[in-house]
């Protein structure tokens, strides 16, 4: 008997997926379910982050990109021709789902997403593009839910709980978190000078250099933690468009440590050695790093958060507060000068990371597939 195929498009393929789909594989074989997946590429801004993975089974599916790469036509004619069901991403800029939903099917289809454009800004072209959303999204038999709060967003469109899977979006952290306690048993000043740090209290910042994650905010707090946390440092850890502006403005400012993009044993290195993570703009998969290292995050309300800001417990595992440089300077100096409340938000992130993990987000992908093959054939919600 010929086992189900289900076909998992990717309009491109980031490094960090590789392991989820390469485990989901496995996973899905076993209850007899065969998982394809179809591959795209990147637009040449996004190529330019440099962090395509590769998968060897994974079929070519080339994408032709349209006004100024806002929307994208892939070629999934060779690997649809082998689905009984299709996950797509749920993005307006996909021309191949309006021929997926838009009309008949010959095969069902889910939608995988974040349930709304977190990132949009207000204004009529928002508000239509919102509208497009819902109602293409609707129209899916299935759907998989980055997060709680994506799920909420789901709901609030209709969309029926009982099909719908929240998959607690995550990346493979294990390692990064044995690395990170291996590297904590080391003195700490040697610590600290193999990662190229003076000592005294340091907060990291770990993530892409653009608007949205309010770097302005970031360098104005740190200057007021400096004034008022002798010995304070800021290690900023990534790379992006706003780089070198930044670098410019702190060029005066030697307490400032620019380190460009950190991966691997230098990333634990790093996380091992600081105190908190500050992230005043967006969050997204980069507060599993928090998790993995036992730290607090601390962020703002900025409204522009990605569906992982869904495992932020204020008070528990992190901290949030208004976004403005005094009230996350005045935040992050509660963790020096209480100490039961840092000690408090390590505990509660560590126990964080053994709750979002990616053995975890592969079970409930693989429970929502398996369930969704008992519901009725097509048609979208009742």
């Amino acid at each position: 008997m010929r086992a189900e195929h289900v076909l998992i498009v990717q309009r491109r393929l980031p490094h960090y997926r590789v392991p989820f789909f390469a485990r989901l594989r496995d996973r899905l074989a076993a209850d007899g379910v065969q998982l394809q997946l179809a591959v795209g590429q990147a637009t040449p801004q996004e190529a330019m982050k440099r962090d395509a993975g590769e998968l060897d089974w994974a079929q070519s599916a080339p994408c032709r990109y349209l006004l100024g790469n806002r929307l994208c036509w892939q070629q999934l004619g060779p690997a649809l021709a082998q689905a009984d069901r299709v996950i797509v991403t749920q993005e307006n800029k996909l021309l191949n789902n309006l021929a997926l939903l838009g009309g008949p099917r010959r095969r069902r289809v889910a939608l995988w997403g974040h349930g709304t454009n977190l990132q949009a800004r207000p204004g009529l072209g928002s508000r239509a593009a919102q509208v497009f959303k819902t109602q293409m999204s609707r129209r899916a038999d299935w759907w998989f839910a980055y997060t709680e709060l994506s799920a909420g967003l789901f709901r609030d469109m209709g969309i029926p709980a009982q099909r719908l899977t929240v998959i607690n979006n995550a990346v493979d952290t294990h390692a990064l978190r044995q690395q990170v306690l291996a590297f904590r048993q080391l003195p700490a000043a040697a610590l600290r000078r193999e990662a190229g740090l003076p000592e005294g209290p340091l907060a990291v910042f770990i993530g892409s250099l653009y608007t949205d994650k309010r770097l302005d905010l970031l360098l104005d707090a740190a200057a007021q933690l400096r004034a008022e946390l002798p010995g304070f440092q800021l290690a900023i850890a990534g790379a992006g468009p706003l780089m070198a502006p930044l670098q410019a403005q702190t060029a005066r400012q030697p307490w400032v440590h620019w380190l460009g993009p950190v991966l691997a044993q230098r990333k634990a290195r790093l996380l091992a050695t600081a105190d908190v993570m500050l992230n005043p703009g967006l969050v997204g998969l980069g507060i599993l790093d928090a998790f993995a290292a036992g730290l607090p995050l601390i962020t703002t309300d900025c409204g522009v958060h990605s569906p992982e800001i869904a495992y932020l417990q204020p008070g528990v595992n992190g901290l949030m507060c208004a976004p403005q440089a005094t009230a996350l300077a005045q935040t992050a100096l509660q963790l020096w000068r209480e100490p039961l409340l840092a000690q408090r938000l390590r505990v509660g992130s560590e126990a964080a990371a053994e709750h979002y993990g990616l053995d975890q987000m592969v079970e409930r992908f693989t429970a929502g597939v398996l369930q969704w093959r008992h519901d009725r054939p097509l048609g979208g919600p009742s």
